[in-house]
């Protein structure tokens, strides 16, 4: 008889809550505590978004580039610790990387 069976009986009329304790979020990437800089910039008469001051590992920022591109169902890549995005979506991004627990800064416009 475990310790669940002795409370069932001491108190029959108890209704348990049969939750397991949550365990605290983690993130799928490393935070930092600076802000991520989010610009827009036309390159070649095309929209692209930016993103800057990311200062965690390459394997980070390859996951974080690929999780946004699938998002948003669009192309970008990972450069020089920039990620390009193309097309302007500003709103979207800043709004996904405060899901995930970073600071952002919009910059421009």
């Amino acid at each position: 008889m475990d310790l669940q069976d002795q409370l069932k009986n001491l108190f029959p009329d108890h209704v348990s809550d049969e939750r397991e304790p949550m365990e605290a979020e983690k993130s799928k990437y490393w935070l930092q505590d600076d802000p991520i800089i989010c610009k827009y910039e036309k390159r070649k008469g095309k929209p692209v978004t930016i993103l800057e001051g990311y200062n965690g590992a390459d394997s980070d920022f390859k996951k974080l580039t690929k999780d946004l591109k699938s998002l948003l169902s669009v192309g970008g890549s990972y450069k020089n610790e920039t990620i390009i995005i193309q097309g302007d979506y500003r709103e979207k991004i800043m709004t996904y990387l405060k899901s995930q627990g970073f600071k952002v800064k919009r910059v421009g416009g």
